[in-house]
């Protein structure tokens, strides 16, 4: 498995940043997939998933209506936009194979991309 996440960077409050996830060495179009997230000196948190087969997204309460997931299954590729960023938005990045986690059972493996959000 090899997930390669990009797109990350900095912005003010109140802009916009798309992340990108290219996966590999699984059946992408068949396995749901998330965003976590990993803010400083904090522990990773998830962010948001989307299903597989329906398509169907869910979002932690701190980001609905400001960021959206998406995949292109013919690309392998997973996105996350990120709209009216926040400070509290600052985070390393990170893609995931699976839906909702939660604690210990959010596992990270790929780099990352950091998100940095001041002004």
């Amino acid at each position: 498995v090899q997930l390669v996440e990009s797109g990350g960077g900095s912005a003010q409050p109140g802009g916009s940043l798309r992340l990108s996830c290219v996966a590999s060495g699984f059946d992408f179009r068949s396995e749901d997939m998330s965003w976590l997230r990993r803010p400083p000196g904090k522990g990773l948190e998830w962010v948001a998933s989307i299903d597989f087969d329906t398509g169907d997204t869910s979002y932690t309460n701190g980001v609905k209506d400001r960021f959206t997931i998406s995949r292109d299954n013919g690309k392998n590729t997973l996105y996350l936009q990120l709209n009216s960023l926040k400070t509290e938005d600052t985070a390393m990045y990170y893609c995931a194979k699976g839906g909702y986690c939660s604690g210990d059972f959010c596992i990270a493996a790929g780099q990352g991309t950091q998100v940095t959000v001041s002004s």
